[in-house]
Parts: structure tokens; sequence; C-alpha cells
């Protein structure tokens, strides 16, 4: 029977590979949108049958499971250039310049003094190639690059990276360096992960590692940390391994160096995307002040060089960047979605404000040290639900906190996101912001509602699990 299960769920993992592969394959974003959005909900289908199929797996064979599917599954996203999303071009191009001796900041990609740095891969010449779908005009030409007259948005960390992948990268590479990073780093994650949640029972505990498989083999990691080369895997990779140098064991010595050690690997995910410091309420529990100066070391650190080096902002596209996708302006791009159901559109941001407040005072009050990704997942799922934001990467975070904490109700919340990026381009004037969202909010309404009944009954135990640090699943 335990060998029957364990073959089962393999089954399940090599259907689930197999639609990523013809997924990615597929290059339908623009042209198909509605034949790629059933692709899309066949892997998360499998993925939701996989994970739940992995629980039943005998614990000795769960780990290695978890982590083959893991490298099968973003081995996918190696398959075809990057579908749905442009940004990598322009990871490429920020290398490029710096390679040249120049800061990325100082220059957009269409300004004259960078002209010489245009490789025609990047900067296509041929009409036949300037007349393809998100081609931006370019002094007589085109370029792959998106915003091409704006600087770039990327933190110092993310820059350097990107340095590193051009540096190393074989001439004529182009994105599959960064593709291939971003499968090492999702593989990574997955280890992480693994070690941590493993070292929080004793050998043989059921559901021990369980929790990994929610990030492993979700659909998002290879779509769009591998195929799209999402820079913010990166963020994810040292956000994750800072929550687990937070957590480790020890006496005062060393609780005060994984203190500042798991600040500094937040600061440095801080510094490739800015997402990660919204987990910095939830870990400010036990010795916040080493935290907050080693987090804020680190930031300040990275960007030191740049900011020698640089004539212009290094914060680059930043504000620009929130202005455009209507973060200042609830009524556009879909922002807010769910407030303006039951609220006016000038009320939307401040009440969303007033409420991630709420959210955080409530994470920094009754937060457990042994358990950040807990109230972190809170944070950044509420977030989700308030801003409802239009792009799939961002939950990456997300789908990382919930193979820590279990509450697996919270992956709607990265469904949502594919939904609106991907989903809505095939239904034109459908609300799909308002709906995939509200879908998401009920399922997480839903999980902790169930989970509050289920605590009265079985307090003692859930006392137990939470002293032995076990993860929920």
């Amino acid at each position: 029977m335990t060998h029957r299960r364990t073959v089962c769920t393999a089954v399940l993992l090599a259907a689930l590979t197999t639609v990523l592969a013809f997924t990615v394959l597929r290059d339908g974003f623009r042209t198909d949108p509605a034949g790629l959005s059933w692709w899309y909900a066949a892997a998360w289908l499998l993925f939701a049958l996989a994970a739940w199929s992995v629980s039943k797996v005998p614990g000795r064979h769960r780990a290695a499971l978890i982590v083959a599917g893991s490298i099968a599954v973003a081995s996918t996203g190696l398959l075809a250039p990057p579908r749905t999303s442009t940004d990598a071009y322009r990871y490429a191009w920020d290398g490029r310049v710096q390679a040249a001796g120049i800061s990325p900041y100082d220059h957009t990609p269409a300004d004259r003094e960078v002209a010489p740095l245009r490789d025609t891969w990047l900067f296509p010449t041929n009409p036949a190639q300037c007349a393809g779908p998100e081609r931006a005009r370019v002094d007589g030409g085109c370029t792959r690059l998106n915003r091409p007259t704006v600087h770039t948005i990327y933190p110092p960390v993310a820059e350097a990276y990107y340095l590193l992948v051009d540096e190393i990268a074989p001439g004529g590479a182009r994105l599959k360096p960064l593709q291939i990073g971003g499968a090492l780093f999702a593989v990574g994650t997955t280890l992480v992960l693994v070690r941590i949640l493993r070292r929080r029972g004793p050998d043989g505990t059921p559901g021990q590692v369980t929790g990994a498989a929610f990030w492993a083999w979700c659909p998002a990691v290879p779509l769009e940390a591998v195929n799209n080369a999402h820079i913010d895997i990166l963020a994810v990779l040292l956000t994750v391994a800072g929550l687990g140098a937070l957590t480790g064991g020890g006496g005062p010595a060393i609780g005060r160096v994984r203190a500042a050690a798991g600040g500094m690997l937040i600061g440095a995910g801080v510094a490739v995307k800015m997402l990660p410091a919204m987990v910095l309420p939830a870990v400010l529990r036990r010795r916040p002040v080493t935290v907050l100066l080693s987090t804020a070391g680190m930031v300040a650190l990275s960007y030191l060089p740049y900011v020698l080096v640089s004539h212009s902002s290094v914060f680059g596209y930043l504000g620009g960047y929130t202005e455009e996708e209507g973060y200042d302006d609830p009524s556009g791009q879909g922002r807010f979605a769910l407030l303006r159901l039951v609220l006016p559109d000038a009320w939307a941001l401040p009440v969303a404000l007033a409420a991630l407040l709420g959210v955080t005072v409530y994470v920094l009050r009754r937060g457990q040290a042994e358990r950040p990704w807990s109230g972190a997942l809170l944070l950044f799922g509420w977030a989700f639900l308030l801003l409802t934001p239009g792009y799939s990467w961002y939950a990456l975070l997300v789908v990382a906190l919930v193979a820590l904490d279990g509450r697996w109700e919270w992956l709607t919340v990265a469904v949502a996101g594919a939904c609106v990026y991907v989903a809505a381009k095939a239904l034109g004037d459908f609300p799909m912001a308002r709906t995939a969202y509200a879908v998401a909010a009920c399922a997480a309404l839903a999980g902790w509602a169930v989970r509050r009944r289920w605590r009265p009954g079985q307090e003692a135990d859930r006392q137990e699990v939470l002293s032995q640090g076990r993860v929920t699943v």
C-alpha cells in the first residue's frame, strides 16, 4: 500500500511536469490567451492533486520525491524563451551596460550615450522583427525591452546579479543563463525549505516536509521564476534562508549570530526586490534591534557602490512605476478591486493602508518568534487581497511562505494573480481582478474559520505542535 501511494504521487507529478512542458512550449499569451488559460488551469489542478497525494507518501520517501519533483518541474521552464514577460530582456541589458563600466541607473536604453552597446538581439533593426508584438521604436529600429525610455527600477543586489550573469555567460547565450539561474534558485529554495521543515520535528513526523511541495511543484515557479526568469526568485531564496537562520536553535551567542545573519539575508532580499521588506514585522519578536540593524545595514551597504558611481537617482523608475500601476489612482489598472466594491474610489488607498497597518500591529503583538512565516504570510496575503496586483510573479514569496506555514488556502492568491495576468486577456471587460481576488479572499476566510473551529477542541494538541515547531499541513 505504501509503495502504491508513492507510485500514485509520482504519476501525478509526471502528469504535472508534462502539462507544464506543453504550457511553456505553447506560445499563446498574445494569440490565444483562452487556450493558454486552460493549460494553466490543468497545471494548477494537477498540482493540487499531487500536493494532496504527497501527504500520503511514507515519510522516508517524501523529501527525495519533493526534491526530484522540484528539479523536474523547474526544468520545464527551460524549454522555451520567456513566453509571457519581457522583463528578462531588461535584466540582460542592465548587465550589458554594467559590463561596459556604466551605472545602470544613469541612462535609459533609448539614450544616445549607450547606443554603441545595443546588441541586435535586444535592439533589432530588421523591419520584420520590429513588426512583432511588444516592440518599442528606438532610433529608427526597435527593442525587445519594455519601457525603454525610463531608467531601471531594480535594486542593487539584482543589478549585481545581472552583471554576474553577463560576465560568466558564453557569447550568444542570450536569456538562457538567466533562466538557468532561475531554475537553480528555485531548486535551491526547495532544499532550504526541506531543511527548515525537517529540523522542526523528529525524523518520520507526519507532514514533516510535506509543505515544501507547495513550493517545489507550484506551477508559478517554472512559469515565472524559470521561463520568465523573474528576479523575484532570488529575493525568495534569500528571504527564506533568512527566516531559516532566524529560527535555528543555539544559545544566546549563537542566537545573536543567527539574528544578524537572518537580518542580512532578508536585507539582501530587499535589495533584490522591495517586497521582502514586508516580512520584517513578523521577525521582530526576537532580537529586534539586531535584526533591524543588520537588515538596514545590508541594504545600505548594497546601495553604496552604486550611489558612489551613479550620477542619477539609484531608485530609478520606482516612483513612476507605482504611479503607472495605479497604486495612487484606484480607478485605474484594477488596483484595490475588492475595496472598490463597497467604497468610493477615493477611499480605497487610505482604507487599504489603514487595514495593512492593523494587520502589521496584530503581527507585531501576536506573532510567534519560532514561526515568523505565519505572520509574514498573513501580511502578504492581506496586502494582495487589498491591493489586488496584476502580475502573477509577485506572489512567488507568498507560495514560499505557504510552504513554511502550511495554510494552503493562501495559494489562491497566486492563482488569482495568474488569472488576472493571463486569463483576463481572453475575457475582455470581465472584472477578472475583482472576481479572482474575491474567490481568494473567500478561500482565506474559509480556511481561517475552519482552523478556528478546530482549535478549541484540540488546544492541547495545538500547543504541543507549536512547542515542537511542527508545520501544520
